[in-house]
């Protein structure tokens, strides 16, 4: 394959990434309107879930926000009964955030709508289609979260 073919590739497949993220998106937002809860609570119960309970600072960082938009996003979603603030066992200086059962439910409803949307868009594709899809992406994945 010539050079001038790769690149093509790869600008089409940055592209449609991009559409595609765009889609997901839209749809993603749609969906936290039935839910009320904003964008950046639903980021910051992801990371919370995915990562397990962190301080104010260690959320800042893994959101690149300042301390104090978390600080007032974190006052919200306890508010709301989706997260708790908790002193940490080993040290009774940090405070850590920890996610309330509606936080993971919330969480959980949210990406399973996600998946019913996909779902309905991949309708058209063969079985064979979507194994080399999802083999694509996670190959994609793989080779990004490296340095």
């Amino acid at each position: 394959m010539k050079d001038k073919d790769i690149c093509e590739n790869v600008v089409n497949i940055e592209r449609y990434l991009r559409k595609v993220d765009y889609i997901i998106r839209l749809k993603g937002r749609e969906i936290l309107k039935d839910f009320n809860i904003t964008i950046p609570q639903f980021t910051a119960l992801q990371i919370l879930i995915s990562n397990g309970d962190l301080t104010i600072g260690e959320l800042s960082q893994k959101m690149g926000l300042a301390c104090s938009t978390i600080t007032d996003l974190i006052d919200r979603m306890e508010n709301n009964k989706l997260v708790v603030r908790e002193k940490d066992k080993k040290d009774k200086r940090v405070v850590r955030v920890e996610v309330l059962p509606v936080g993971y439910e919330i969480v959980e409803k949210v990406l399973e709508e996600r998946i019913r949307f996909l779902e309905s868009k991949l309708k058209g594709l063969s079985q064979e289609e979507k194994v080399a899809l999802s083999e694509g992406l996670e190959s994609l994945y793989n080779a990004m979260k490296q340095n």
